[in-house]
Order: C-alpha cells, then sequence, then structure tokens
C-alpha cells in the first residue's frame, strides 16, 4: 500500500489521529503530559 490512497477519481492522504480519553482517566493526566494534551 502506497502513501497516497485512491478511489476512482480521487488521490487522498488521511493524516488524523484521534485519542479518546474517558471521563475516569482525567485524573492521570497531570504534570508536563496534561499540559501537552490540553
Amino acid at each position: 500500500m502506497g502513501l497516497y490512497r485512491s478511489s476512482s477519481h480521487v488521490y487522498w492522504r488521511c493524516k488524523y489521529h484521534i485519542v479518546w480519553t474517558p471521563k475516569y482517566r482525567f485524573r492521570i493526566l497531570r504534570d508536563k503530559l496534561g499540559k501537552e494534551l490540553y
């Protein structure tokens, strides 16, 4: 598989990364890591 994906008339490159953080993990994200993410 190459860098770009293709369809009949379209070439695309998706570069999104989605992170889901549940409510109970909020207290774990503290100090430097929490500041970078929020």
